[in-house]
């Protein structure tokens, strides 16, 4: 099984992905092509997506059971001890809180 989702990409690069993919949703691509067409549909997709973003996402036999790639996103799969994690990076302007003043004193 393979998954891509596309974000902002180009409309001609969605209709090539349904030659070989089912789409399900708007940008959502799910289908079962072989790996050597899943490598050049992805070789596509990177090269077409201008300043879109795609996510790629397949079975395979890990401890997961599956692998993803991404493509101009900000949070980037890392591999740790064999289980691929999301690496988020910290956005200083979204920790900071607002405190409002109504709220208890537990929460302040």
């Amino acid at each position: 099984m393979t998954v891509i989702v596309l974000t902002q990409c180009p409309v001609g690069l969605r209709g090539f992905l349904t030659r070989w993919l089912l789409e399900i949703a708007p940008g959502v691509f799910i289908g079962g092509p072989s790996a050597r067409i899943r490598e050049v549909l992805w070789a596509e997709v990177r090269q077409c997506a201008g300043n879109g973003r795609a996510l790629l996402a397949y079975n395979t036999d890990n401890e997961q059971g599956f692998i993803f790639d991404t493509h101009d996103h900000k949070w980037d799969p890392i591999n740790r001890e064999g289980v691929t994690l999301i690496h988020r990076p910290n956005d200083p302007t979204s920790t900071t809180s607002t405190i409002n003043r109504f709220w208890s004193k537990a929460a302040k």
